[in-house]
């Protein structure tokens, strides 16, 4: 099939297509006029690319750790290769050590907008 028709079938933009190849991680077969050729396959490689994406995970880790992504009757799921858990992990951690800051900066802004909100000056009552 086209990069239109796998664009299509899994609702990827040819773009993102092209940069999946560019990283290693769809190897279209070429047509005599060099055209790529994806084959069925390959819409279940977009699935399982997307599935790590969405997890946070970047191309680089992707291309290290797509051998582990199993698809069967029961879905796309990831088995645990040796330092994929270590890397999750890793991840993890930071996404905690982010959102602990998140939470930090958004008590400072608190803070900062209770201590500068206009009081009601003493002896100006509304009438």
């Amino acid at each position: 099939m086209l990069i239109s028709e796998l664009a299509r079938l899994t609702g990827v933009s040819a773009r993102a297509l092209r940069h999946y190849e560019d990283r290693g991680l769809l190897v279209p077969a070429r047509d005599d006029n060099g055209y790529r050729d994806y084959s069925e396959s390959d819409v279940i490689r977009v699935a399982q690319i997307r599935m790590m994406i969405s997890a946070g995970l970047g191309t680089s880790t992707i291309q290290r750790y797509l051998d582990c992504v199993r698809t069967g009757e029961h879905g796309t799921h990831l088995e645990m290769c040796p330092g994929l858990r270590a890397e999750l992990d890793a991840m993890a951690r930071r996404l905690d050590a982010q959102q602990a800051e998140l939470a930090e900066r958004r008590r400072r802004l608190c803070a900062l907008a209770a201590a500068t909100s206009p009081k009601p000056a003493a002896g100006n009552a509304a009438t």
